[in-house]
Formats: structure tokens, sequence, C-alpha cells
């Protein structure tokens, strides 16, 4: 125990592993905070589907050399996330099939761009990087944390002044549009600051992963609290410590980010889980 701990505190000198910790923990407590909104109002899958949708943009700008991916997978995320909120309210249209459309066909897009044009001659390596998450976090500069530090403010800063507005359309928006509030515009804000997320997130856990991050800490954390408050503070207090550990573990065995802090993830809503039936919750 006292070699890893040794071998750990050894790796924490080094500036990939202090830039990984940084950008693991920013999107970490986005995530989770902006989690327990979207479990709440059962838009749990819209991480799932934008994800999705981020992959094909991903491979899109893979398939035109574009040295910035986040040109042209930022804003199309953002654009498909306003299109499911408005396509929601369609009755024409319920807001689960638009969704299970749009992210199918968008991987099924970008899976195929990839195939046909991908300069690169390890296509099958470059998706499965792509949806389970790979050792990006690993060799992250300077500029790209300091990229994320700034969006994670960003996003943070939007759910600490509108967090009354969010807790109202939370709990009953029917009744909070009735007192005056613009439940269109704020529906609209977390959407977007979702998009933004999403992907933040991919470059932690992959396309296939980044949901878990949204969806466990919040569900973690109702397992044993019932304010709004709590919930999400325990949230947030899960998700950055799973992003830690996750991080630490995925150093010290050699094992893919994502999904070993998915993992850790699981295995915290497991014991959450077992705490709340001891309660009685």
């Amino acid at each position: 125990m006292t070699d890893l701990l040794h071998m750990l505190g050894e790796y924490l000198k080094y500036p990939f592993v202090q830039y990984a910790f940084i950008t693991g923990v920013l999107i970490a407590l986005c995530s989770s905070v902006l989690g327990v909104t979207l479990v709440l109002k059962r838009y749990s899958f819209m991480g799932d589907g934008l994800s999705h949708v981020a992959f094909g943009a991903m491979a899109v700008a893979a398939v035109l050399s574009v040295t910035d991916e986040m040109l042209i997978v930022l804003p199309v995320t953002v654009v498909t996330a306003v299109f499911l909120l408005k396509n929601g309210q369609n009755a024409r249209m319920r807001g689960d099939a638009a969704l299970a459309m749009v992210s199918v066909g968008a991987m099924a897009l970008g899976y195929l761009l990839l195939n046909l044009f991908s300069p690169s001659s390890n296509v099958s390596g470059d998706v499965c990087s792509s949806l389970f998450g790979s050792t990006s976090i690993l060799t992250l500069s300077g500029s790209d944390v300091a990229v994320c530090a700034v969006m994670s403010l960003l996003v943070l800063a939007v759910v600490v002044l509108f967090y009354h507005k969010i807790f109202a359309i939370t709990f009953d928006e029917t009744f909070a549009r009735a007192t005056g509030v613009n439940t269109g515009a704020y529906n609209l804000i977390i959407a977007v600051v979702t998009a933004v997320i999403i992907v933040l997130a991919m470059n932690l856990v992959g396309a296939l992963l980044t949901s878990a991050l949204i969806i466990f800490p919040a569900l973690s954390a109702m397992r044993v609290f019932r304010s709004f408050r709590s919930v999400m503070i325990c949230s947030a207090t899960v998700s950055v410590c799973c992003a830690a550990l996750g991080i630490l573990i995925s150093i010290a065995a050699s094992t893919p980010v994502g999904a070993t802090i998915v993992l850790v993830d699981l295995v915290f809503f497991l014991g959450f889980a077992a705490v709340g039936r001891v309660m009685g919750r």
C-alpha cells in the first residue's frame, strides 16, 4: 500500500497528470451539478443522444482535417440540443422519438464517414477511442486545460446565477410559467449547457460513456438525500471523488480512463443504494 501511494505521489508531480486531474474534476463537477436537474426532469437520455451527435460531428471534423475539432463539434451539438428541445414540444413527434432518430442517425453517419474518408489507417482504433475514451486526457496541453476551465466556470456560473429558476422549472414547470417565469428561455439554457458539458466530457470518457457522468452521481445522491440542494451538493462531491479516484486507478493499473471512472461511479452508486436501503429510503 505504501509503495502504491508513493508511486501515485510520483505521478502527481508530472504536469500532464495534474492537467488530467484539473480537467477531470471540472468536467465531473459540471456534469453532476446539471445531472440532478436532467434526471428530475426526465431528460437523462438527452446526454446520451447528444454524445452520439457529438461523435458524428467529430467524424466530420476528422474527415475535413480540421485542426480544432471544437469549432465543429460544439456548434453542431448546441444546435442539435436546441432542436431537440423545440421538437419535444411538438405534438407530431415526441421528444424521445426525435432524440432516438437524431442520435442513431448521427452515429451511423459518423462511422460511415470515418470508414470512407478517414485519413487514418486505424479506423477501428479511432472509433473505439472516440466511443469509449482514450488516453487523450493524459496528453492535454496547458491551453486545452485553460479552455476547459473557462467553459466549466461558465457552466457553473450559469447554474449558480439561475439556481432558483432552474429549481422552479425542475419541479413544477407549469406553476413556474404561471408565476411569470420564462420557462422556455431557462429550458434553452439547460439544453445549451448540457451540450457544452457533453462536448467537454467526450475527451474524458468518450461518447458512449458520457451520460454516466451525468446520471450516476445524481442517482447516487438521491438514494440518501431528499432536498434539492442536498442532492446537488452530494452529487457534485461524489462525482469529483469518482473522477479523481478513477484517474488514479487508471494511471496505476494502466486501464482506460473513461471506463475506469464509470465503474468507480457504479461502485459508489451501489454503496449509496445500500445505505439508502438501510435508512429505509
